[in-house]
């Protein structure tokens, strides 16, 4: 039966087999850019790409917060761009439907009723959710990712982290439920991400997700550009340091906490939500 809805807009309805839900929004919250990164790495190396259906939400964004874009045509006309969720198909290994854009301000029971509604009638058994979480962690150490699921099974399964978090969450994790409710497999990955650089794109995070991402999916997606940019990003970040000492003294302190030596000494150190605040201080006196 053909799929209609006035919220989502049906560009065409995609014929995919076994397809993969890729989902990332920005916004509350993505770290580093991880998810959105990612997302964009994975539609960029999909062949067969389409995008299948938009949703405009002009009506359901606070707009001084996530502001529509212009452009100029022809050097002479404006147009405004108003901030959608795009739903992108493509092959990526297998069959992939990927899903994007900003967090809406208001009505996620609707729209994430119109985005389970979609996918399982495409046939979507699968669903990935991407994201970075801001964390009291090191650069110079590799990426966690931490992974949450929809059922108790599916977290025994790929070993999920922070199932014990309560507390204000974000519209991945409420279409994650909604996913799981109806029958979808759905698993989310959060990359945990520096504090002081969680505003900025973060290679090593995207690529810590992608290459989870692949692991769990058999989604295929190459990772050398990524690899290429690790180096001179963590020797960017670590030029930074250089210029401000206090913060690279609470990066050291971050690197002594994750050392398994450190175990059992952990009242020598400051806590994490210490460190988390020192450093977001920083950066609000930076801003």
């Amino acid at each position: 039966m053909p799929y209609s809805d006035p919220m989502l807009a049906i560009e065409q309805m995609p014929e995919l087999n076994d397809p993969v839900m890729v989902v990332s929004f920005t916004g509350w919250v993505d770290g580093g850019l991880a998810g959105a990164g990612a997302a964009a790495v994975l539609v960029d190396g999909m062949s067969s790409t389409r995008t299948c259906a938009r949703l405009d939400l002009g009506d359901y964004l606070d707009l001084q917060q996530t502001r529509p874009t212009v452009s100029l045509i022809d050097g002479e006309t404006r147009k405004v761009h108003w901030p959608t969720i795009e739903l992108v198909a493509g092959v990526a290994g297998r069959d992939v439907l990927v899903v994007t854009g900003p967090e809406p301000s208001v009505r996620w029971k609707d729209i994430v009723g119109e985005l389970v509604e979609f996918a399982t009638s495409i046939g979507v058994r699968e669903a990935v959710l991407l994201g970075g979480m801001p964390a009291p962690v090191s650069h110079r150490r590799p990426i966690t990712v931490h992974a949450t699921a929809s059922s108790r099974s599916i977290a025994q399964e790929i070993g999920a982290l922070r199932s014990d978090y309560v507390g204000p969450t974000g519209i991945q994790t409420v279409l994650q439920v909604a996913l799981g409710a109806a029958g979808v497999r759905a698993v989310g990955l959060w990359a945990q991400v520096p504090h002081y650089v969680a505003g900025t794109p973060s290679p090593p995070a995207i690529r810590a997700l992608l290459g989870r991402l692949r692991e769990l999916t058999r989604v295929s997606v190459d990772l050398t550009g990524l690899d290429e940019q690790i180096d001179p990003y963590i020797e960017q970040v670590e030029e930074g340091l250089a210029e401000r000492p206090d913060v690279a003294d609470l990066v050291s302190q971050l690197e002594a906490a994750q050392e398994p030596e450190s175990l059992g000494t952990e009242a020598d150190l400051p806590t994490g939500d210490d460190l988390a605040q020192e450093i977001e201080r920083f950066l609000r006196d930076e801003g």
